[in-house]
C-alpha cells in the first residue's frame, strides 16, 4: 500500500530507503536549500525515483541559504576537511534543518491523504546532528501526530543503524552507489578528503562493497 512520503536527498541513505520501502512510497520529496552540493544531489533522487516510477518533486528552501548560518551553504572551501567526527563536522550543520523539512513533508502527506512520512538518519549522525538523534526523531512523531487530523506519523527505520548497515542493505538491494552523492563540497567529483566522503569511503568498505565512486584523489 501506497501510505508514504520520503524525504530523498539522493545520498547512499535516503536512496537506500527508497529501494528498501519502494512498495510503499507514494512521493519522494527533495529540497533544494541552497547547499553546495544539492545541485549533485538532487539528479539522482529524480533518477531513481523514474526508475520505479515514484513521484518526485524538489521544493525550493531558498530562504535557508539566505539567512542559516553554515559551512554547507557558504561554498566548497568553507567545508572541513578530515574525520566525520563531532568537533571537524559541526560547522556543517544547517540548524533545525530536518527539522523543517519534515514539517513540509508532513503537510505534503495530510495534503495527499497519507499516513507517514521517512527518513533516512542513521546512528552515525547522532554526535553531529541535533535533529537526526533519537529524541527528536520521537518529539517529532508525536508533534505530527498531535499537529494533524489524520495523525500523521514519523518513520526513521535506520536510527538505530549505521552506514555500513545501510550500504549492505542497499547492495542486497543492487543499488549502485555510485549512481548517490555524498561530498559537501558538491564539485564535479567527490574530493575525497571531507568527513563525509570519507564516512562514504568507510562504510562502503566495512560492508565488503567495491566503491566504484570517482574520487578527485
Amino acid at each position: 500500500m501506497k501510505d508514504a512520503v520520503l524525504i530523498l536527498s539522493g545520498g547512499m541513505d535516503s536512496v537506500t530507503m527508497l529501494y528498501e520501502y519502494r512498495d510503499r512510497i507514494a512521493l519522494a520529496v527533495s529540497f533544494d536549500y541552497g547547499s553546495n552540493h544539492n545541485a549533485r544531489e538532487i539528479p539522482f533522487a529524480r533518477l531513481h525515483c523514474e526508475r520505479f516510477g515514484i513521484e518526485h518533486i524538489t521544493i525550493p528552501l531558498e530562504f535557508m541559504g539566505q539567512y542559516f548560518h553554515s559551512s554547507l551553504l557558504e561554498g566548497a572551501e568553507a567545508i572541513p576537511e578530515g574525520s566525520y567526527a563531532d568537533s571537524n563536522m559541526k560547522s556543517t550543520v544547517v540548524p533545525f534543518r530536518n527539522g523543517i523539512m519534515l514539517s513540509v513533508a508532513v503537510g505534503l502527506a495530510e495534503s495527499r491523504g497519507l499516513q507517514f512520512v521517512m527518513m533516512a538518519n542513521h546512528g552515525g549522525d547522532h554526535t553531529i546532528y541535533p535533529d537526526c538523534r533519537p529524541e527528536f526523531v520521537d518529539a517529532f512523531d508525536q508533534a505530527a501526530k498531535a499537529g494533524t487530523y489524520v495523525g500523521i506519523r514519523l518513520l526513521s527505520p535506520y536510527t538505530a543503524l549505521t552506514k555500513a548497515d545501510i550500504a549492505a542493505r542497499g547492495h542486497q538491494l543492487g543499488i549502485d552507489y555510485a549512481e548517490t552523492w555524498s561530498c559537501y563540497k558538491g564539485g564535479e567529483r567527490h574530493c575525497g578528503r571531507c568527513g563525509t566522503c570519507i564516512e562514504r569511503r568507510e562504510a562502503l568498505a566495512a560492508a565488503g562493497i567495491t566503491d566504484t565512486t570517482e574520487y578527485e584523489e
